[in-house]
C-alpha cells in the first residue's frame, strides 16, 4: 500500500534536521574563529605595543574586540534558542532573544573592556567607566543586528517549509489523482472484461424475448455504470446518492446473470444521500463481494449495505455470507488495496478500511469524514 508522506512532522519550523546541523556548524566556526580572532588582537598590542597607533587604528583595533567578543556568543544564542523554542513558544521567543541579545551585549562589553584592560589599551581606573559608557551602545547596536538577521532567518526558514509544504502536498495530490486514475481503469477494465461483458450482454439476450423492458432496463444500467467509470476520473467526491444509484445499477446487472443466487438489501438512511464520498469505493466492496462470494457458489447468497453518521462521520458497511479474508493479503494492485490508499491519502490518519468475522459473517467497514 501506497504510504502517505509525514509533511506534519516534517513542517515543523525551523526544519530540526537543517537546524541541528547549522547549529553544530556554527558553533564549531565560533570555537574556532573567536580564539583566533582574540589571538589576532593580542598579538596586535603585543607585537606593536610600543608602536603609537593612530586614534583610527585603535578605534579600529577597539571595535574589533567588541564585535567578536558579542558577535560571537550572540549568534550561538540565537541559534540554540531558535531551535529549541521557536516551535514550544512562538510567542515568548521573541522575548527570549531580546534577554540573550542584552545579556551578550553586557557580558562582551565587559569582556572587551577587561581585555583592553589587560592588554593595556586602556587604564585600568578607566575599565569601569569605558564599560558604562559603552554598554549602551553596544547594546543598540546588538539588538539592532541581532534581531534583523534573526527575523530575516526566521523569514528564510518559514519561506523554506512553506515551499516545502506546497511540494508535498502537490505530490499528494498527484498521488490521489493517480490512485483515482487507477480506480477507474480498474472499474473499466471489470466492466469491459469480456467475461463480464459478454455475460452481461448473453443475459440481456436472454431477457428480450420473455422479458424486453428488463432487457432495457439493464442496457441503460450497464451504460450508467460505464459513463459513471468513465467520468470518475474528473470527480474528487460524490454524492453518496450517486454512488448508491451505481451500487444498485452494478448489482442487478449482475442478478441478471445470477439470478436467485444473488440476493441484495441497501439500508442507508436517506438523510447521508447528500454527504460526499469517494466515487467507486463502495461499489468496490460490493463487487468484491460479487467476485469471491457470489460467483464462487451454486447456492444463493447474499449481501447486505448499510450506513450510518457518528459523531461527524460517515460508516458504510457491505456484509455478505463469504469466508472472509484479512487485510494483510490485500496487495495494492487489488481494488480494495487501491482503495485503502485513496482513503488514507483523501483523509489522513482519519480514512479507515476494516474487515471483521461477526456470526459467520464478513463485514467491511469504511468510515471517513463526514462532507
Amino acid at each position: 500500500m501506497i504510504q502517505k508522506a509525514d509533511s506534519a512532522n516534517s513542517m515543523k519550523f525551523p526544519c530540526e534536521e537543517e537546524e541541528k546541523r547549522s547549529f553544530v556548524a556554527g558553533f564549531f566556526k565560533a570555537v574556532w574563529i573567536a580564539p583566533a580572532v582574540a589571538g589576532f588582537i593580542v598579538i596586535l598590542y603585543l607585537v606593536l605595543g610600543n608602536i603609537r597607533l593612530s586614534q583610527m587604528g585603535y578605534r579600529f583595533l577597539e571595535s574589533l574586540c567588541y564585535s567578536s567578543l558579542i558577535g560571537f556568543p550572540s549568534a550561538i544564542a540565537l541559534t540554540w534558542i531558535s531551535v529549541r523554542y521557536t516551535d514550544r513558544f512562538p510567542r515568548m521567543v521573541i522575548l527570549m532573544q531580546v534577554f540573550t541579545l542584552l545579556c551578550t551585549a553586557t557580558l562582551g562589553s565587559l569582556c572587551a573592556n577587561l581585555l583592553l584592560g589587560l592588554l593595556g589599551g586602556i587604564s585600568k581606573n578607566q575599565i569601569w567607566p569605558e564599560f558604562y559608557r559603552s554598554l549602551p551602545f553596544a547594546m543598540v547596536i546588538t539588538m539592532v543586528v541581532g534581531l534583523s538577521i534573526t527575523s530575516f532567518e526566521t523569514m528564510r526558514y518559514k519561506l523554506q517549509a512553506t515551499q516545502l509544504e506546497l511540494r508535498t502536498r502537490q505530490v499528494e495530490k498527484e498521488r490521489a489523482y493517480k490512485l483515482m486514475a487507477e480506480a477507474q481503469l480498474s472499474s473499466l477494465e471489470s466492466r469491459i472484461h469480456p467475461h463480464f461483458l459478454f455475460n452481461t450482454l448473453n443475459s440481456i439476450a436472454a431477457l428480450i424475448p420473455s422479458d424486453p423492458q428488463r432487457a432495457e432496463d439493464t442496457v441503460g444500467k450497464l451504460a450508467s455504470l460505464l459513463r459513471f467509470s468513465l467520468g470518475a476520473q474528473n470527480r474528487g467526491l460524490v454524492s453518496l446518492q450517486q454512488e448508491l444509484k451505481i451500487v444498485r445499477d452494478y448489482l442487478e446487472i449482475e442478478k441478471t446473470r445470477f439470478g436467485a443466487r444473488l440476493n441484495y438489501e441497501i439500508e442507508v438512511p436517506s438523510e447521508l444521500e447528500d454527504l460526499s464520498v469517494p466515487p467507486l469505493a463502495l461499489q468496490s466492496l460490493v463487487e468484491n463481494s460479487v467476485k469471491h462470494v457470489v460467483s464462487q457458489r451454486t447456492q444463493g447468497s447474499w449481501i447486505r449495505v448499510t450506513g450510518a453518521s457518528e459523531s461527524g462521520r460517515i460508516l458504510l458497511v457491505v456484509e455478505d455470507d463469504g469466508p472472509g479474508f484479512s487485510m494483510e493479503s490485500i496487495t495494492p494492485e487489488h481494488g480494495l488495496g487501491n482503495l485503502q490508499a485513496r482513503l488514507g491519502l483523501l483523509y489522513p490518519n482519519q480514512g479507515k478500511l476494516e474487515v471483521a468475522r461477526e456470526n459467520d459473517k464478513t463485514i467491511v467497514r469504511m468510515t471517513f469524514p463526514a462532507e
